[in-house]
């Protein structure tokens, strides 16, 4: 540190964090200076989040130290963060939806007996000195995404935060909104506050930060002052030098597929998270969808499943050139198609049953329906195939779920799925949360699958992961289809400029 940089406000020293085993921040150094504004950019997944939550007292790190003002702290919960001037923005505000807007900005500094009039009043003050036009008698439910992080900012405001974390903050504004936010950061940094943001818009932060910082893969691969960077840059130590190249990538043969689609989605609509998205997906084939989070794409494959209802006249979609309009995933089931979710935990496996009854469980959603006996004993022989056709590692087909390791509960999820015999298969982040060895084993069951002549959809915010298995890449953005790319013109940057444009 030279003596004209002054000390700084947060340092986070060779900081790891883990789960599980597997290290979604790894031997990360960090600073922040007073009244200084610093971009973290990187993929999804990169480990941003996980950088500020530590910061935020969110989360503890496994290894490593946090610093604040030189002086090494640990953070048991966020409030022991907030004590020492640390707020943090969600992008999923953490208002509390039956409060009103003023009783959300001074919750947590609420004293024993408090006056309805001077809460309004002070939240009325903070709201009007930032020029955020909110009612401060409204309650948080009824509020827009935007009004959401302004209270939220004004929240942090009020508590006098010296140092204000901001994760994707302009992803639910418009553009005007977006530069009345940057002109209140700009504000606020003359007041001396220091401000960190996430965003995968990178002219936001080629144009208004101090300083940016690039996570690869749960590592610092790049910092230094934003005037160092322009968006190749940004782009080349965000995906890897090696990615850059397309002709690094591991070769697959290019199958020769049928012209005529098993799925055909025509201006699909469902909400503002869907907004008139086409493609088809060919029997054979990987279609890779690529984008980033909140793009649509899980959202779509829920509205394909009937799981989410689309709107009203939202579009229409064909499997196997037959229109269809699901209200039930069982009957997406029943047609063969299969759902493999982003969380697995939530709607993948039954954690309690054993892996057998979960195996059994998915061939008796196609096959079961309308059946007076169950074949016990060819549902035990399946569950012992599958198990061994997927390598799943375990004390035997009786092991509860829930003491299997995550790859192995991962491929849990697969075999339940394809027990079914679907024709389709949509995998949604199959290998989010699972260690190296199974991801390999992961993605040879899903070319092998697409080799058998189905069609598969695959959406993964990982972009080695879809270049690597997909003989076409679709690239989803605000809920629609921006872009397609061929196997052979396929490059990270190429699908990143879309995705982010």
């Amino acid at each position: 540190m030279t003596e004209l940089e002054p000390r700084p406000i947060i340092h986070l020293e060779h900081a790891t964090k883990r789960y599980g085993g597997i290290a979604a921040l790894d031997g990360v150094s960090f600073a922040l200076h007073p009244g200084e504004i610093h971009a973290l950019a990187g993929e999804n997944g990169a480990g941003k989040s996980t950088l500020c939550k530590l910061i935020a007292g969110v989360v503890a790190p496994s290894e490593g130290q946090l610093w604040v003002d030189g002086e090494a702290v640990s953070f048991s919960a966020p409030r022991d963060a907030s004590r020492r001037g640390i707020s943090m923005v969600y992008q999923e505000t953490s208002l509390v939806p039956q409060l009103t807007v003023a009783q959300n900005i001074v919750l947590g500094r609420e004293r024993t007996f408090n006056s309805v009039r001077k809460v309004r009043n002070a939240a009325r003050q903070v709201l009007q000195r930032l020029n955020f036009n909110v009612d401060p008698t409204q309650l948080a439910g009824s509020l827009s995404a935007a009004k959401r992080q302004m209270v939220e900012i004004a929240r942090a405001v009020l508590n006098d935060a010296r140092v204000i974390i901001l994760d994707e903050p302009t992803a639910a504004l418009t553009p005007e909104e977006t530069e009345h936010l940057f002109e209140l950061m700009a504000s606020l940094k003359k007041r001396g506050v220091a401000m960190i943001f996430i965003s995968h818009a990178l002219e936001e932060a080629l144009t208004h930060a101090d300083r940016i910082s690039v996570l690869r893969n749960g590592q610092l691969v790049a910092t230094g002052p934003s005037v160092e960077f322009d968006r190749p840059r940004l782009i080349r130590h965000m995906v890897g030098e090696d990615l850059l190249d397309q002709r690094e990538r591991s070769s697959l043969q290019h199958h020769t597929v049928s012209a005529l689609p098993v799925l055909r989605v025509e201006n699909l609509r469902m909400g503002s998270m869907v907004n008139n998205m086409s493609f088809s997906v060919f029997p054979g084939q990987i279609t890779g969808i690529a984008g980033l989070i909140g793009s649509g794409r899980s959202e779509m494959a829920r509205v394909v499943m009937g799981h989410t209802k689309r709107n009203f006249g939202g579009g229409r979609i064909w499997l196997d050139g037959r229109e269809i309009r699901y209200t039930l995933p069982a009957h997406a089931v029943a047609d063969g198609i299969a759902y493999i979710s982003e969380d697995r935990k939530l709607d993948g496996y039954f954690d309690t049953m054993s892996i057998r009854e979960n195996v059994e469980l998915g061939w008796l959603a196609k096959f079961g329906r309308g059946r007076f006996f169950v074949p016990f004993a060819k549902l035990r022989d399946l569950a012992r195939s599958w198990s061994e056709r997927l390598s799943i590692r375990s004390i035997g087909e009786g092991q509860p779920v829930l003491h299997l390791s995550g790859g192995n509960q991962q491929k849990v999820v697969i075999a339940k799925s394809l027990a079914q015999k679907p024709r389709l298969v949509i995998f949604d982040e199959p290998t989010r949360g699972v260690d190296v060895g199974a991801i390999a084993e992961i993605r040879k069951i899903i070319r092998d699958f697409a080799e058998g002549g189905a069609g598969v959809i695959l959406i993964s915010s990982y972009l080695p992961e879809i270049l690597d298995l997909s003989d076409r890449i679709l690239v989803a953005k605000s809920g629609t289809i921006v872009a397609e790319f061929s196997r052979e013109e396929a490059t990270a940057a190429a699908i990143l400029n879309a995705a982010i444009h």
